[in-house]
C-alpha cells in the first residue's frame, strides 16, 4: 500500500451478503471508507453475489467460501491489491468451511477470521471441541511471527464473550456456548500470550455489543453481545489510535466494528 497518515480497518460478520446487499450493505461500503474491510458469514458463492458487491468500485476483493453451499465464508475488500493472501489453514476440516484468510500490506499481516460456533444441529454444545481446536490450531499458526515482532491484526467473529462485562446478561449464559468457562479460557490465553483486545484497551465501559438476538427486540433493548474483535499482536499495539464499535450500522445481527492505526504500521 502507498504512504498513508493512518489505515482504517473493518470487520463485520454480514449473515450472509446477499441478505445484507439488499439491506443497506452497499451504502455502508461507500460510507466506511475503510482501505481494508474484512467480512464474515458470508455465505455465497462469489458468483451468486450481484456485481457491486463481487466486485465493488476501488477494491480489491477476495472470497474464500465453504464448501457447504450457503454457509460460513469470509471476504476481504482492500483498496490495494493484497502483496500475499493465504487461505489455508493446512487442516482440511477448517479449510472446508472457508474460515481463514491471511494478507500481507506491507509489514502489516491482516487476518479475517470466522471463528466455529460451538453449538451444534441439535442446539446443543456438541462443536465446542471443534472451535477450541480452531482456536489453537491458529494461535499456533501465528505465535512464532507474533514472538518475533510482527504486526497482526486478527479480526472477525470469535464468537466468545470473554469477560462478564462483555454481555449483558452474563448469568444466564454460563451454560451457553460462547460464554462457556473453556471457551473464555481459550481466549484468556489469547490475552495473557501478548495479544490485545483493541476495543477493550480503550475503553473499559460495559454496555458495548457486536451481537444481537433477533429475538423479542434483544437490539432494540441493547441486550447483547460483544463476540466480534480485532486482536493486535504487541508489535501492533503502538499504531493503534481508535476503536470502534458502530450498532446504528443494521443489515445483519452484528455491527461492523473498526480500528484506525498509524500509516506507518505498513512501513518496514
Amino acid at each position: 500500500m502507498p504512504p498513508r497518515k493512518t489505515l482504517k480497518i473493518s470487520s463485520w460478520n454480514v449473515n450472509g451478503l446477499r441478505a445484507a446487499a439488499k439491506k443497506g450493505f452497499g451504502d455502508w461500503l461507500a460510507s466506511a471508507r475503510s482501505p481494508i474491510i474484512g467480512l464474515q458469514e458470508v455465505r455465497a458463492l462469489p458468483e451468486q453475489l450481484p456485481e457491486e458487491v463481487r466486485t465493488p468500485k476501488g477494491y480489491h476483493a477476495d472470497f474464500f467460501p465453504a464448501q457447504r453451499k450457503g454457509y460460513s465464508g469470509v471476504a476481504l475488500y482492500s483498496r490495494d491489491r493484497p502483496d500475499r493472501i493465504e487461505r489455508s489453514m493446512g487442516v482440511a476440516e477448517y479449510d472446508a468451511e472457508g474460515r481463514y484468510q491471511s494478507a500481507r500490506f506491507g509489514a502489516l499481516r491482516i487476518v479475517n477470521c470466522y471463528f466455529p460456533n460451538g453449538g451444534g444441529k441439535n442446539r446443543d454444545n456438541s462443536r465446542v471441541p471443534f472451535k477450541l481446536d480452531f482456536y489453537r490450531h491458529l494461535f499456533e499458526m501465528l505465535e512464532e511471527e507474533k514472538e518475533r515482532g510482527g504486526r497482526i491484526v486478527v479480526m472477525g467473529d470469535f464468537n466468545t464473550a470473554v469477560e462478564e462485562i462483555d454481555l449483558a446478561r452474563p448469568r444466564q449464559n454460563t451454560q451457553t456456548t460462547g460464554f462457556l468457562p473453556e471457551e473464555r479460557a481459550e481466549l484468556r490465553r489469547w490475552l495473557a500470550a501478548g495479544w490485545v483486545d483493541s476495543f477493550r484497551h480503550l475503553n473499559d465501559e460495559g454496555g458495548h455489543y457486536t451481537w444481537w438476538s433477533q429475538r423479542a427486540g434483544a437490539r432494540e433493548k441493547n441486550i447483547g453481545w460483544r463476540i466480534d474483535y480485532h486482536l493486535l499482536s504487541p508489535a501492533a499495539l503502538p499504531f493503534l489510535r481508535s476503536a470502534r464499535i458502530t450498532p446504528r450500522v443494521m443489515g445483519s445481527d452484528h455491527c461492523p466494528l473498526e480500528i484506525v492505526l498509524e500509516g506507518g504500521v505498513l512501513a518496514a
